[in-house]
């Protein structure tokens, strides 16, 4: 019988995977922070950093990081067949396998998280900059730095909708008073 694996376990895995390739919840939840904090005064570093931990409760994302770190490593080790070894080893530009992965996690977000997902990708913002500098050690971020973009992209979205949802909740407050008032 085929072992039926719990989200719980997943969800840790994908933690470590992460940790192994020197990227901390805290790093993405930086970058959330800076593609957020111009559109709320009254953003936390804790609040981004909540984001970034419910973003990676979700499977979808949890798999495409899975499957994104293995092809990292694999390339590392030089167990990919020719000539995808080449092309994931040295991030090949017109390769594009990397982005529609980390892409497809995304669209659970909205358009926000599209969008974010784009800048962030053009303009490698803080780890992801990190993450897709060439390194003379022999690592392979190929998917990995397009992956944090994708959780950085969805946490910055769903922290945009939240801050929405509750000047929303707070205006309707202060709307019902203000009309009784008058």
């Amino acid at each position: 019988m085929k072992r039926r694996v719990h989200s719980r376990e997943v969800k840790e895995a994908v933690i470590e995977k992460l940790r192994e390739r020197g990227v901390t919840l805290d790093g993405i939840a930086e970058i959330v922070y800076q593609m957020q904090a111009p559109y709320c005064e009254t953003l936390t570093f804790e609040y981004c950093l909540e984001s970034v931990t419910a973003v990676l409760e979700k499977r979808e994302i949890q798999h495409a990081i899975l499957v994104g770190v293995e092809l990292d490593v694999l390339a590392e080790r030089k167990m990919l067949s020719e000539p995808l070894q080449s092309i994931v080893e040295s991030d090949e530009g017109l390769f594009g396998c990397d982005e529609t992965l980390a892409l497809g996690s995304v669209f659970g977000y909205g358009s926000i998280a599209v969008t974010t997902f784009g800048y962030l990708d053009k303009h490698k913002v803080g780890l992801i900059e990190q993450l897709d500098t060439k390194n003379s050690d022999g690592s392979v971020h190929t998917f990995l730095d397009d992956l944090v973009a994708s959780i950085a992209a969805s946490a910055s979205s769903r922290l945009a909708h939240r801050i929405r949802d509750e000047e929303e909740r707070e205006g309707e407050s202060g709307g019902i008073t203000d009309q009784t008032a008058g």
